[in-house]
């Protein structure tokens, strides 16, 4: 394969391969091999093993922070080696790259072109049927980064596969949501966006999880004491729960599917 020399953009890699194995430094490798100008920087290499749903939403929550033309590189791939597609799909002036099972599709949301990665000149020249991180995606994905265009990795297609993200439910006074994501703090992302809460006043809302029930929006954490509950508005636009210098998911014991249920007026 040989290099390109001029610069290259940046490209992301995201997986469930963790640290300790060579996986995430094969795909570097790979990558780098395209062009050592490539500037690869890791969003996490560790989603849980196989959890498409929260490698596609933490997708969702960054890759519009990263600049124009950037190419995300996704794998979380359970069906690896089967007839699942390889895909790269350009959405929003970024590109994303990986299995077609609906780890790219929050992301990618909206206007978007699709294509199946055909081309086996960016691809390694010998393709295992376990690995396609390596074989396939981060070469792929530096030759987009670095050369090539969309429509020189394949050929075009009229979808992808899509992961739906739930949504909240209103009735009279009510809206009811769930829990979509926990991060490592054990603060609780819910399905209620900003918008679904315009115009409602703070301090008349309530939050019932898991039998317990919170009182008023707040801003931020200090808003209530140490080992208190609070919900609020998180960074990325979503309901969050947290409970301040602790872990409202150990707390509330309310893993992802809870039933959230949001009372105002």
């Amino acid at each position: 394969m040989a290099e390109h020399l001029s610069p290259c953009g940046v490209m992301t890699l995201l997986t469930d391969f963790g640290l300790s194995d060579g996986y995430v430094a094969a795909m570097k490798g790979t990558a780098l091999s395209v062009s050592s100008s490539i500037r690869v920087v890791d969003i996490t290499h560790e989603i849980p093993h196989q959890d498409v749903f929260r490698a596609a939403l933490i997708l969702k929550q960054v890759a519009r922070t990263f600049p124009r033309g950037t190419v995300h590189v996704v794998v979380v791939d359970p069906e690896v080696g089967t007839a699942r597609r390889p895909i790269v799909v350009e959405s929003g002036d970024h590109f994303f790259v990986g299995p077609d099972n609906g780890v790219l599709a929050l992301a990618a949301a909206g206007s978007r072109r699709a294509f199946e990665i055909t081309n086996r000149e960016v691809m390694r020249s010998r393709l295992s049927h376990t690995f396609h991180g390596s074989d396939i995606f981060a070469p792929a994905g530096a030759h987009l980064a670095c050369s090539l265009t969309i429509e020189e990795l394949g050929v075009p297609i009229d979808g992808i596969a899509e992961i739906p993200l739930p949504l909240p439910r209103r009735s009279e006074g009510t809206i009811s949501g769930e829990v979509i994501y926990a991060d490592q703090y054990g603060n609780l992302m819910v399905n209620i966006s900003e918008e679904d809460l315009a115009g409602l006043p703070a301090d008349d809302m309530t939050l019932t999880v898991s039998g317990i029930t919170i009182e008023g929006l707040k801003s931020t954490y200090g808003d209530v004491s140490i080992g208190e509950l609070v919900f609020y508005v998180g960074s990325m636009g979503y309901l969050e729960v947290a409970r301040r210098e602790g872990s409202a998911r150990h707390y509330l014991g309310a893993p992802r599917g809870a039933q959230v249920v949001l009372r105002h007026g």
